[in-house]
């Protein structure tokens, strides 16, 4: 990605928002101000918003543009598309309805979707698509795949091109898959459960797979690697996999949610630990449905490698853990997303009660942020 820098930078850079429980004086904001503005000059981010839970706060610091047309400032409420960290959201979803008793999570594939039965996926278990390691789907769809029955034929002509278990192929077919069987396993549509059960239960109100008319003007434009403005594409399993819009402070009392569950319903709190349990191991990654985890204190190589394009793109030899292990509070849990005009960014962990969420209108490298997350959150120790 070129690093284009921002003509109108200082009035960038001027644009921190008073949305925040921090100060000028406050060590945090400090920090978090002499790390955000350069990264986002170096990267051409337009617009930019951190949230940060610690010692029992939570603190919002908003830079720079929602919008370069109109230079809307970003605030703690606009709203950004998160791409892949959707796939926490569906993981949620579909261990909620585990917890329920409504999803069985080693069922086969077949089972809720019968069309898939006597194919090679149909065997696959719903948990295996969810882990991305069911005969190794490939990273997108390809672009002839558009309708739902185009995309059930994909599945159902599907060569395996690894045993099932052994290979960690990153996949929004897979994920989408997933998705779509828990919901079918509801009799709802996923779009459904996901606006009216999953988001009402956690208090997000800001949160949305399709942003309603009365949210527009808080929708920040996305800029791809030529600053042309862009915003999410529909297409198969979108919702599933890429879907979601939300703000910085939605986003963070989600991941705080996460890691503090006790506000939660029994049902819902038991889906917060079905997501974070580790399922297979993948090098020094454990992968769980949605999160990815590490042992904590974790070292900045080990994440930013585990957050590095060869795991998106490339298959990496994986192991199932069984039984499963437990959600652990000593670990850092990270999720990354990113769509053509956004880039985002959410790790959290619970042993120290802290979490952080970065939110940008560009899609930048993975690597600057996790760099940026570490350094803001291993200042809380100083």
């Amino acid at each position: 990605m070129p690093h284009t820098r921002l003509a109108s930078f200082a009035f960038t850079t001027a644009l921190l928002s008073g949305a925040t429980t921090a100060h000028a004086a406050d060590p945090l904001q400090g920090r978090v101000d002499e790390i955000i503005p350069p990264l986002m000059q170096e990267q051409g981010i337009a617009g930019m918003a951190v949230a940060v839970y610690a010692n029992g706060q939570a603190h919002y610091f908003t830079y720079g543009v929602a919008s370069k047309d109109d230079h809307t400032a970003v605030t703690a409420d606009t709203l950004f598309e998160i791409g892949s960290l959707s796939k926490t959201y569906t993981a949620t979803l579909a261990a909620l309805a585990s917890a329920e008793g409504k999803l069985d999570l080693e069922a086969p594939a077949k089972r809720y979707q019968p069309a898939l039965a006597g194919t090679p996926l149909g065997e696959a278990s719903v948990l295996e698509l969810g882990v991305y390691s069911a005969d190794c789907l490939p990273l997108q769809f390809p672009d002839a795949v558009q309708t739902a029955e185009q995309t059930l034929n994909f599945f159902r002509t599907w060569k395996p091109r690894a045993e099932r278990g052994t290979q960690r192929c990153y996949s929004n077919p897979s994920l989408g898959l997933f998705g779509d069987l828990a919901a079918r396993a509801q009799h709802r549509p996923f779009a459904e459960l996901m606006a009216q059960r999953l988001l009402p239960q956690m208090g997000l109100k800001h949160t949305y797979l399709q942003v309603p008319a009365s949210a527009q003007g808080l929708y920040a434009q996305g800029y791809d690697a030529q600053n042309r403005p862009v915003r999410v594409s529909p297409g198969p399993y979108a919702d599933e996999a890429y879907g979601i819009k939300t703000s910085a402070t939605d986003l963070l009392r989600y991941v705080r949610l996460h890691m503090q569950p006790a506000e939660l319903s029994p049902a819902l709190r038991n889906a917060t630990a079905i997501t974070q349990a580790g399922y297979f191991q993948v090098g020094a990654m454990t992968q769980g449905l949605g999160w990815e985890r590490y042992p904590y204190p974790a070292a900045l190589v080990t994440l930013v490698d585990g957050n590095s394009p060869r795991l998106i793109q490339e298959p990496q030899a994986t192991q199932r853990l069984t039984p499963a292990l437990p959600a652990l509070p000593k670990a850092w849990y990270n999720k990354t997303g990113s769509t053509s005009g956004f880039g985002v960014y959410a790790a959290f962990i619970p042993s120290e009660n802290r979490a952080i969420v970065l939110l940008a209108n560009r899609n930048y490298p993975n690597e600057a942020r996790v760099r940026a997350a570490y350094q803001i959150l291993s200042s809380l120790d100083h």
